[in-house]
């Protein structure tokens, strides 16, 4: 089965960094879009970021654009890197995997890691 799992949440000061890291496995696409949704409390879950398996394609929410960074260095690893944090930014982060990007709120999910913005 696929698994997903998140790591490097925590709780930071407002300004401050953090760098979220997913590795998934078990999965069987050919070529593969991975990325991060978050979901705070009473509010819907959104996309953050995504990157496609060459990197050739990436997308950010347009509020944590030039903040937060998308990358991978293997093929089942994604990492956020997150700069100049704000409160609003506190949720808890879902690594996904899907075959597109498009599709990615379709895919498998991870079971999150909170992040606490203060």
């Amino acid at each position: 089965d696929v698994q997903l799992v998140e790591s490097g949440g925590g709780s930071v000061q407002a300004g401050g960094s953090l760098n979220l890291s997913c590795t998934a496995s078990g999965y069987t696409y050919k070529y593969n879009c991975m990325g991060w949704f978050r979901q705070a409390p009473a509010e819907e879950r959104e996309m953050v970021a995504y990157i496609y398996s060459g990197g050739s394609t990436t997308d950010y929410h347009a509020s944590v654009k030039g903040r937060i960074t998308i990358s991978r260095d293997t093929a089942n690893t994604v990492y956020l890197r997150m700069n100049s944090l704000k409160f609003e930014d506190t949720a808890v982060y879902y690594c996904a995997i899907s075959d597109t990007c498009a599709a990615l709120h379709l895919g498998y999910w991870g079971q999150g890691t909170q992040v606490t913005v203060s």
